[in-house]
């Protein structure tokens, strides 16, 4: 499974902040869980239904040096917020979305992109009885979804507390949000990230942002 430009964003925006606890919901080759990983001194757990992909994450968290703080179970979050009996302070997720686009042929990237195994109220259920009381839960979507999203997780008493709003190009609609949510709350911190320039190239803001991720930055 390729890294997408969708998760470094995402897990770059992600801010761990104290968080003793982060669970990584659908980690996918574990990309995420790492990041967080590198920013903080969290314990973190990263769920994963697919079995190519947990064997991935498995290899590419056993080779990197937070190896340590990083554990990969290869689930369902269903079935995983079921029966754990941790609560987390965070928890993070580049969920399945493209829900009524056409499918793939290859079956762990129709899991990777297409909720079917993992509808928004299974996944908002899944949070809230998992979350700390304080704690954050993120996630990024396609522009539309995020809109709908967010009044579904009021219904689970999880409130939007900030948006980064994703532009591939200065002169493209948003296409994906990274969003916030917590128990409390609060006015929400918006801002805008654009990613390439019109000469196709990163743009500054994206570098300084991601560059402790990227070898060529």
């Amino acid at each position: 499974m390729k890294v997408s430009t969708d998760s470094v964003l995402f897990g770059a925006c992600v801010n761990p902040a104290e968080a003793e606890n982060i669970l990584d919901v659908g980690t996918g080759t574990g990309l995420i869980a790492i990041m967080l990983a590198q920013k903080s001194k969290a314990q973190i757990d990263a769920v994963e239904i697919d079995s190519n992909a947990y064997q991935q994450a498995l290899g590419n968290v056993e080779n990197c040096p937070w190896k340590e703080r990083i554990k990969v179970v290869h689930s369902s979050f269903q079935d995983f917020s079921k029966h754990t009996n941790y609560k987390y302070d965070l928890i993070a997720t580049n969920p399945p979305f493209f829900n009524n686009s056409l499918k793939a042929k290859q079956e762990g990237r129709n899991l990777a992109r297409h909720n079917d195994m993992l509808v928004p109220e299974e996944l908002l259920s899944g949070v809230d009885r998992l979350l700390t009381s304080s704690g954050r839960f993120c996630l990024i979507l396609p522009y539309v979804d995020s809109q709908i999203f967010v009044v579904n997780a009021a219904l689970y008493n999880l409130y939007c507390t900030r948006k980064v709003n994703v532009k591939p190009l200065h002169q493209k609609k948003i296409n994906r949000v990274i969003m916030e949510f917590s128990q409390q709350r609060n006015k929400i911190i918006e801002n805008d990230i654009v990613i390439r320039n019109e000469l196709d190239n990163y743009t500054e803001e994206y570098k300084l942002l991601t560059r402790d991720f990227y070898l060529n930055f």
